[in-house]
């Protein structure tokens, strides 16, 4: 076998180990900028589906849209959302000033639990 014959092969094994280096690398860029996945799935359900925001022994439907707004009590409160990481925060016409909070791990729609407020405060949150 000629020189160059062996250089082409050679040439071409390496292209090929590249080629599958640089595939298994793609493969990994996605989950490393993806969200955790415990906090990314309540967040998800929260605003996939909806809460209800139970204060003072009221009961509030609250509406998230994929396009980051929200709503309650009949279209009175309105305003916008977004995630941070594990918390969600939100701004509504309600109050301005932004309220960023975390919530808790792995909860699907129907699970409902305890939230601090930003003033200190527990309230009960249903996911839809």
């Amino acid at each position: 076998m000629g020189a160059s014959v062996r250089a082409e092969r050679n040439g071409d094994l390496e292209m090929r180990n590249l080629l599958i280096t640089l595939a298994g690398a793609a493969a990994l860029l996605p989950a490393a900028f993806a969200p955790p996945p415990a906090q990314a799935s309540t967040l998800t359900e929260v605003t996939g589906h909806g809460i209800i925001l139970t204060i003072g022994g009221m009961d509030i439907p609250v509406t998230y849209t994929p396009d980051g707004k929200l709503s309650a009590m009949d279209g009175a409160v309105t305003g916008v959302w977004r995630i941070d990481g594990e918390k969600l925060c939100t701004q509504t016409n309600q109050d301005p000033a932004e309220n960023c909070v975390a919530y808790p791990k792995d909860k699907k729609s129907g699970d409902t639990f305890m939230l601090a407020t930003p003033t200190g405060d527990e309230v009960q949150i249903k996911i839809r």
